[in-house]
């Protein structure tokens, strides 16, 4: 690794210090002088480089950060929109009404209403091919489609899951997470880390029904059963012990999508919550080896 590549693994990791704060407080005061002392940086330096990685200036970050969770939020539990207006640092309903309708060009109320099953992608509510949604019938006919996959490609269980400690490198933008892998299992085969019995796994920071893909936070990431000494742009981390929801799947790569929004679906109509933790993906296989381009995966939805 040149020194250049060195230079810019440590900023990397040291940035990712600064995201795993930001994600555990996002309800508090997240000025530039505490993140960039978490990060080891002067203010001045870690603005400029914060920005270099992100392609956002610290406030467009936390502000995005924030709009995002609540949209989850409205999602996701009942709160009231002024409860969730107040976590997450807006003075009243009307501020927090005007920095969500900037961003998704409908209300907190109208978000809300516009989406009573808690899974669909608004985005500026158009669907990707930038037809508008559909209407009552047909959307119901798009649900019931959805339950029919989940019964016919997925075995669902609520299981307590234990710990379990991670190394992973982060990446943001979904166009981004393939390398992330190269990178961490670059690192990983001279320590013999990789064999049969590893497991892989991306855990999702964002939300893609939230958040544009080319800004999504991924982590690319391994169990690992060990402590073990990290240099670069490697991270540890642990997902803590808790309930799940727990879908095993045999899929194709472009049919991942419609098994997220699918298991989402089967979550609200069996009357769960989400947790505020983090979902993930973890292969039993590669895709390439399997005889019909199949993975088989798990997908964890923690919850409640």
């Amino acid at each position: 690794m040149s020194q250049t590549e060195q230079l810019n693994a440590n900023y990397k990791y040291r940035i990712n210090r600064v995201f795993d704060y930001i994600d555990q407080n996002l309800e508090t005061d997240l000025s530039l002088t505490k993140l960039a002392e978490i990060a080891c940086f002067s203010p001045y330096h870690f603005h400029r480089i914060f920005k270099f990685i992100t392609g956002e200036t610290l406030n467009e970050f936390i502000k995005r950060r924030r709009i995002e969770t609540s949209a989850l939020e409205l999602l996701h539990n009942n709160s009231s929109i002024t409860a969730i207006a107040h976590k997450f640092g807006f003075s009243d309903n009307s501020s927090f009404s005007k920095a969500f309708k900037n961003y998704f060009k409908v209300s907190p109320t109208e978000f809300r209403k516009q989406n009573p099953h808690r899974h669909t992608r608004i985005s500026q509510l158009k669907s990707k091919n930038g037809q508008a949604y559909p209407d009552s019938e047909k959307y119901i006919c798009i649900l019931t489609n959805l339950k029919k996959w989940i019964a016919m490609n997925a075995t669902v269980n609520v299981k307590t899951i234990p710990k379990m400690d991670l190394a992973y490198v982060s990446a943001i933008g979904a166009q981004n997470l393939q390398s992330a892998y190269r990178e961490l299992m670059r690192w990983a085969t001279p320590l013999g880390l990789l064999n049969k019995q590893t497991k892989m796994l991306t855990l999702y920071h964002d939300s893609f029904k939230v958040t544009a893909a080319d800004k999504v936070r991924m982590s690319a990431a391994m169990l690992i059963d060990t402590p073990l000494s990290i240099t670069g742009e490697i991270g540890v981390t642990s997902i803590p012990a808790g309930k799940c929801i727990v879908a095993n799947f045999t899929i194709g790569v472009d049919e991942f999508e419609k098994s997220w929004t699918g298991l989402f679906l089967w979550m609200n109509e069996n009357g769960y919550a989400k947790a505020e933790r983090e979902p993930f993906e973890i292969y039993h296989n590669n895709f390439n080896e399997h005889p019909e381009k199949k993975a088989i995966v798990d997908f964890y939805i923690p919850i409640q």
